[in-house]
């Protein structure tokens, strides 16, 4: 009877549960997205775009590879999020054993025997009683089998979070690696030109005052060509500054003491000849964060699986076998004892529990789809400014370029005029700070350029594989 009981109640569980079986499907789940809008108007491109290379491909440098390397295997972040990798990897392996029976294995043995104070006869021959039992005991304690085929489906999500966490970690590493190394390698640019402008203004400084003990020039002419040399050392400082600031930065995630950092210049970077982005819909599957947001949303729709899965019935199974010698109670020694017990709890009332933990975890879902949906279209809307970055970098390139290229040319008109007594060396030297200013902005614009190309290859994901 009690048999049959248990397969009935097996077969309603299975026609009734079906809806909390369902795997997560993110159509059903999120308002549709449209992904052919976002990224707005920026350039798409095929499926194979600029978030698809691999960072090594973009970053063609070795010195930067080099770098690169030695952040990503020393870095204190990557490495922790290595260990959070192996700590879930633990748990996972632990759920998965969560559909198999416990199993125990017990054993006892007592000795007794019986002193007569006063030493008769009748209670000398009673020999020593030494019974023991072992015992196996193999069960499932209250299982509720959907609860559990839930909560191993929300570990996995749980444990793609945490893998997508490390991607997300390595790269953003890699984009930082990369724009700092950039970084220096402008500040070393602007370095050689700002000298080159202290140079001449130093030169220029020690011919007024020549002029000036001359009587050729005057004090509040020299003053202010002395106050703008000053200026211009000051610039210089700065700039060895800013790149002691980064070479430390640098050091802190290579988790190294503070050292010099080997570079080539700006031009060691080849940017892509045509940037695509790539087909909008390759960013879900790209970005860490979108997948974070997503593996979120996947384990709140299993944790609502799981808060319906309560109100079905739970099944205790436990069969017990015990082989033992006792000589008490009719059993003969070497006897082995089996027991076997079955039986369904459904719940019926729990104060409100289990409905309140149901909306609780709907609301959650729906918290979670939202979040997820904002993930998406932020990262359209980070794609879309980068690659107008981008473009504003290209547009301006050739206007500056054509710029230094006519300065270059006054310059040197200039120089040969000073040096057929034409002009004054005032004249060559306002023609050689604007040559240098528009030289400084060239090398701005190029770094505009890197950084615009680095930000648009993080935004679409790249640098996480």
């Amino acid at each position: 009877m009690k048999k049959n009981i248990i397969i009935l109640s097996l077969a309603a569980l299975s026609m009734t549960s079906c809806g909390v079986m369902k795997n997560y499907n993110r159509d059903k789940v999120t308002q549709p997205i449209e992904v052919e809008s976002l990224y707005g108007d920026a350039l798409s491109g095929d499926s194979l775009g600029l978030g698809d290379l691999k960072w090594r491909e973009l970053f063609t440098d070795p010195t930067l590879q080099a770098l690169i390397e030695r952040v990503l295997a020393q870095n204190t972040n990557i490495k922790n999020a290595d260990l959070s990798v192996q700590q879930l990897e633990h748990a996972l392996k632990a759920t998965k054993w969560a559909f198999a029976p416990s199993v125990a294995l017990s054993a006892n043995g007592t000795v007794s025997k019986m002193w007569d104070p006063y030493n008769r006869d009748s209670y000398s021959n009673i020999p020593s009683s030494k019974p023991y039992s072992i015992g196996l005991t193999v069960g499932w304690q209250q299982v509720n089998l959907l609860q559990l085929r839930n909560a191993k489906k929300g570990a996995e999500m749980n444990y793609q979070q945490v893998i997508a966490a490390k991607q997300a970690v390595q790269a953003s590493l890699v984009s930082h690696t990369a724009s700092m190394y950039y970084t220096l390698a402008q500040l070393d640019e602007q370095l050689v030109l700002m000298k080159q402008t202290k140079a001449n203004w130093a030169e220029y400084l020690k011919m007024q005052k020549l002029l000036m003990e001359a009587g050729q020039a005057n004090t509040a002419a020299v003053a202010s060509i002395e106050a703008t040399y000053w200026s211009i050392c000051q610039s210089v400082v700065t700039i060895e500054d800013n790149i002691r600031i980064i070479e430390n930065q640098l050091s802190n995630l290579l988790n190294e003491p503070s050292a010099k950092i080997k570079r080539n210049s700006l031009k060691s970077f080849n940017a892509p000849k045509i940037v695509s982005t790539g087909a909008p819909i390759s960013i879900l599957s790209r970005r860490p964060d979108v997948r974070i947001a997503e593996m979120a949303l996947a384990s709140a729709f299993y944790d609502v699986n799981q808060a319906k899965s309560a109100f079905y019935p739970a099944l205790t199974l436990s069969a017990t076998g015990t082989f033992t010698n006792g000589q008490q109670a009719n059993i003969n020694p070497g006897a082995i004892i089996g027991q076997a017990v079955a039986g369904l709890a459904q719940p019926i009332f729990m104060n409100g529990a289990l409905r309140a933990r149901l909306k609780i975890s709907k609301e959650q879902m729906e918290i979670e789809a939202n979040n997820f949906t904002n993930a998406v279209i932020t990262a359209g809307n980070e794609v879309n400014t980068a690659m107008l970055q981008v473009r504003s970098a290209e547009e301006l390139r050739t206007m500056i370029d054509k710029q230094v290229q006519a300065l270059d040319t006054a310059y040197e008109a200039t120089r040969k005029l000073f040096a057929g007594s034409s002009a004054n060396y005032l004249n060559v030297i306002t023609a050689h700070n604007n040559l240098i200013q528009a030289q400084m902005t060239q090398i701005g614009n190029r770094m505009e350029a890197i950084s615009a190309t680095i930000e648009l290859y993080l935004a679409l994901g790249g640098g996480a594989e």
